[in-house]
């Protein structure tokens, strides 16, 4: 790609390996890019395709087994490779800083923020302690941290994720670099505190003219941050564009596929997502010829046994295919990609019944607060507090709400997993806690749980056997060679091979490891899943596989779900209704279609306005709320929301509003639909 007269930075056929017992690991083969002063790229790919490798690179901030072996890194017409210890650290933290994805790992704990932010500009200037100071308290202001003047003194766990986020930001501007490399760094935050960093980012470098590498997964934040884009797969670049074009006509199949592989708020929920199957390659084990080859539909000879270079495309933009010029797809007779091939994306339709199947009345879960030797109990965190909600069978109620709401909880409280507070939770007509204790297990045996993490929710230690046959003896469903029998079939059921039961969690991805949690859900026989987060942890590609599982698995067996999430557009694909949950209460249900289109409480409508769209072409209308959430332990009088609401009437400070139905299925607690505002 043509240079900028500007360019900040130019890595040129960067090449990183790791040391490991089985030799050397090739991570990034031959990355080539460069940014501009001003200018925000992003580099995007799903997990183990080098893309964060790569940024690290560039500061030579690799684990002590990685090396940048060749290329050049040159920033400001200086190469990073070739430095010295003390010299790449003269640049780190002064003219290219980093931001990290999990700000609660990278500040340490037994420090101040104060003092992290002091650390890092003792480093590079002379200041006297008062003058470090007032310069770490002014970052704190310019990142908009509520409270900077007491908050300096805070130590990191006493701060949210989106304020611990914001230091890591202010740490990173404390010596006004002329770049910023992001690495994921609104993935670990709700949708509403990703809005805000998104647009203080933005807003920064709007003043500071600063460069920005965004590493990310999330296209839809690509569409809104970057000027161009770096798709990297199995440690090489395989297409580089300006944002526009990229989103508009993709050229690498690669692309193309990540990008319809992500639901949308247009999405047709009666179809399948579209995915890419297979895996991203190990680096023990690369294909020969084109790396995407094995997962590509367009695939050909040439493709498996040749390596393409990178062809040069229109508009200044590069691609790493065989067929990158779209003429060449006649000449090859190959079928030029569609959006949906018929045979592979049926309608999807289920059938909802009208009678109950889970019924929650007045739902509440508060922990004690204790204190002392005698753990004397002080105040109470009200996790849960009234929720009361229904699911019908075959049908699909999405819950969704800011971390720390208590959806989570709700999921755990309806499983049993803990003890409600107060409050009925009634499942098929009997009330859970009226039951005695078999039928309750037979109860819970037709209620079953799908954990968000597949890597800590299966034990490392069993075979797939025995993890999805516990809960067949337990329920003494099947031992011997009918356990076996069936757990070959849930294999099958949800995708995998039945010889993969003898194998350990360890030697699946996280997309089969989630798969196999599924399977072990479905050991049962259950009527309703509790899904809590099941794909927040995947990327995009096998994040549509799951979703298309449950989907097929529902119309299949008649399963209904409560699906929890906080990710917007992901909900209101798979589910029929949707909840809405703020500190620990529902503030409005609606059938999904109808509140992505007209969302009536403040707290709904800044969540859908914060959803990032992957439309570089559409200009966010966001509704950016101020504040954090408040205590569960110590909620606002009156409405909950209140202090976070730009709609706020004196009403909202002293009157908590109840639930009301705005039209059939809408319901919303809200005062501006009671009675005094209606028209």
């Amino acid at each position: 790609m043509a240079q900028n007269a500007n360019t900040l930075l130019k890595v040129e056929d960067m090449k990183t390996v790791f040391k490991t017992r089985e030799g050397h690991l090739e991570a990034v083969d031959g990355v080539s890019f460069s940014i501009a002063k001003g200018e925000t790229v992003a580099i995007v790919g799903e997990s183990g395709s080098g893309k964060s490798v790569s940024a690290l690179s560039i500061l030579r901030l690799l684990d002590s087994n990685g090396e940048v072996i060749s290329g050049k890194i040159l920033f400001n017409d200086l190469n990073l490779k070739d430095l010295s210890n003390d010299e790449i650290r003269k640049i780190r933290g002064n003219e290219i800083a980093m931001i990290f994805q999990d700000p609660m790992t990278c500040l340490d704990p037994v420090y101040t923020i104060g003092d992290q932010i002091i650390e890092t500009i003792k480093i590079h200037e002379d200041l006297s302690r008062t003058e470090l100071r007032l310069r770490a308290l002014e970052l704190l202001k310019l990142v908009g941290l509520p409270d900077p003047e007491s908050r300096i003194d805070a130590f990191p766990h006493q701060l949210s994720g989106g304020q611990r986020q914001r230091v890591m930001i202010a740490i990173a501007l404390a010596c006004r670099p002329n770049l910023i490399i992001a690495d994921e760094p609104t993935t670990a935050l709700d949708v509403t505190v990703q809005a805000q960093i998104m647009q203080l980012l933005k807003d920064l470098q709007d003043q500071f003219g600063t460069a920005i590498i965004l590493v990310t997964h999330d296209l839809g934040v690509v569409a809104e941050m970057a000027d161009k884009v770096v798709v990297v797969y199995a440690g090489q670049v395989v297409e580089q564009s300006n944002v526009k074009d990229l989103f508009n006509k993709p050229v690498h199949p690669y692309t193309e596929a990540l990008l319809k592989s992500i639901p949308k708020i247009d999405t047709d929920k009666n179809r399948r997502l579209q995915t890419i199957k297979g895996n991203v390659p190990s680096l023990k084990d690369m294909p020969t010829g084109c790396r995407f080859h094995p997962r590509c539909p367009l695939a050909t000879e040439k493709c498996k046994n040749e390596e393409p270079p990178l062809f040069d495309v229109e508009n200044n933009r590069v691609s790493k295919c065989w067929i990158a010029d779209p003429n060449l797809q006649e000449a090859w007779d190959i079928p030029i990609s569609t959006d949906h091939n018929e045979a592979d994306f049926a309608i999807n339709e289920h059938l909802v019944s009208k009678n109950n199947l889970l019924e929650v009345i007045n739902l509440k879960k508060y922990f004690p607060i204790t204190k002392g030797v005698l753990s004397r109990t002080i105040g109470h965190v009200k996790a849960v507090d009234g929720v009361s909600l229904a699911i019908n069978k075959g049908e699909v109620l999405g819950l969704v709400g800011e971390s720390g709401c208590g959806k989570s909880t709700v999921g755990r409280l309806i499983t049993g997993l803990i003890d409600a507070t107060d409050g009925d939770v009634s499942f098929d007509g009997k009330q859970l806690a009226n039951v005695n204790r078999k039928d309750k297990k037979g109860i819970r045996k037709r209620i079953q749980f799908v954990f968000q993490d597949p890597y800590s929710s299966l034990n490392p230690r069993m075979t797939i056997m025995d993890i999805i046959g516990e809960p067949l003896e337990v329920h003494n469903l099947a031992k011997g060679a009918k356990k076996k029998e069936r757990v070959g079939e849930l294999l099958e059921i949800v995708g995998l091979s039945k010889n993969d039961m003898f194998k350990f969690p360890h030697q699946f991805s996280g997309g089969q490891r989630q798969r196999i949690g599924i399977a072990r859900a479905l050991a049962t026989e259950p009527e309703l899943l509790i899904c809590d987060e099941a794909v927040s942890a995947l990327d995009v590609s096998v994040q549509a596989q799951i979703l298309n599982l449950l989907k097929d698995l529902q119309l299949k067996l008649g399963l209904s779900y409560l699906f929890i999430s906080h990710d917007l557009n992901v909900v209101k694909y798979i589910s029929d209704r949707i909840a809405v949950m703020y500190l620990g209460e529902i503030v409005e249900v609606s059938d999904s279609e109808e509140l992505f289109k007209e969302p009536l409480h403040p707290y709904a409508k800044a969540l859908i306005s914060a959803v990032p769209v992957p439309n570089p072409d559409i200009e966010p209308d966001r509704i950016i709320l101020k504040g954090e959430v408040p205590s569960p332990s110590n909620p606002p009088e009156g409405c909950k929301f209140h202090t976070r609401c730009p709609y706020a009437m004196d009403i909202c400070k002293k009157q908590k509003p109840v639930m009301k139905a705005q039209s059939e299925g809408h319901i919303v607690s809200c005062h501006l639909y009671g009675e005094e505002h209606r028209t």
